[in-house]
């Protein structure tokens, strides 16, 4: 009998120098094959035609860390797509985009790939995730009154740190969603995308608002320790939020959700089904006024 653990040392990337996929070990303790998903439905969907949603997602796979390594990560699989079959099931259509138009790049070794709800979801999304919209193409001369996006959506996963917090287009959608009375849903490393209302020394949107967020702890110990990632981050999502006066409501990943305003948010992968569940509910009572 062999009793030997799964190694504990981040997996090269054979396409890229210096880039590690998390250690086999840290799979065993992240990842599952199914999810949470607990068959809910709803028979009243939103049928009005108008309003639909905007996932920003992320196009870069590879994060520098603090020490130069890169981790091969991109969006979280379950916390992006548990979501969208909440708010597709609900009756929303949803947009999909990137900063450029490149494809959205995913975390596949946390693809659980006997979940069918979310099997189901990524083949009905699939050609919009390999060709999104450009946020330009999106955006055009701008956000209005008259914009049909009720909600929007940034999943987690550490591949939000590139690109997306930096962007003054994804801060002026968020700005807009914010002052609009549009709702903003994100999870796990996802609210990093919250800075983006700050770039350029501009008025952050959501000082003093309290979120669910991935928590620093962890990226600066078990996830370091497990082989997770390669090594310290660059720099910490709750960190910077709090720079803002954010209070964060969670201190581990348990799976809470929280709301404030027209702000949804949860805490890791475990919040996934929850928040998804929060957001078609909120967004079909917003739709009905």
């Amino acid at each position: 009998m062999n009793d030997e653990q799964p190694s504990r040392k981040p997996v090269p990337d054979r396409a890229e120098d210096n880039a590690f996929f998390p250690s086999e070990y840290s799979l065993t303790q992240y990842t599952s094959s199914r999810t949470d998903f607990d068959g809910t439905t709803y028979p009243e969907p939103y049928t009005g035609g108008k309003w639909k949603i905007l996932m920003i997602g992320t196009q870069e796979r590879y994060l520098m860390m603090k020490d130069g390594e890169f981790f091969s990560t991109g969006n979280h699989p379950v916390e992006m797509l548990l979501p969208m079959y909440h708010l597709d099931a609900a009756g929303f259509e949803i947009d999909i985009a990137t900063i450029s138009g490149d494809p959205v790049k995913f975390e596949w070794w946390a693809f659980p790939h006997e979940d069918e709800a979310v099997r189901s979801i990524y083949k009905k999304y699939e050609k919009q995730l390999k060709a999104p919209k450009t946020l330009a193409e999106v955006t055009g001369e701008g956000f209005t009154a008259e914009t049909p996006y009720l909600g929007v959506f940034i999943p987690g996963g550490h591949g939000v740190l590139n690109g997306v917090p930096f962007s003054r287009q994804v801060g002026d959608i968020l700005r807009w969603a914010q002052t609009s009375g549009r709702f903003t849903i994100s999870l796990c490393h996802g609210p990093a995308s919250l800075l983006a209302t700050a770039v350029d020394g501009g008025r952050f949107a959501y000082e003093g608002y309290e979120m669910c967020v991935f928590p620093d702890s962890l990226d600066t110990g078990a996830n370091i320790e497990i082989g997770y990632i390669p090594g310290p981050l660059a720099w910490l999502v709750g960190e910077n939020l709090q720079k803002h006066n954010v209070k964060i409501v969670n201190t581990g990943i348990t799976g809470q959700v929280h709301r404030d305003r027209h702000l949804l948010t949860g805490d890791s992968p475990l919040a996934s089904n929850s928040l998804g569940k929060l957001a078609a509910e909120v967004l079909l009572e917003a739709a009905k006024k």
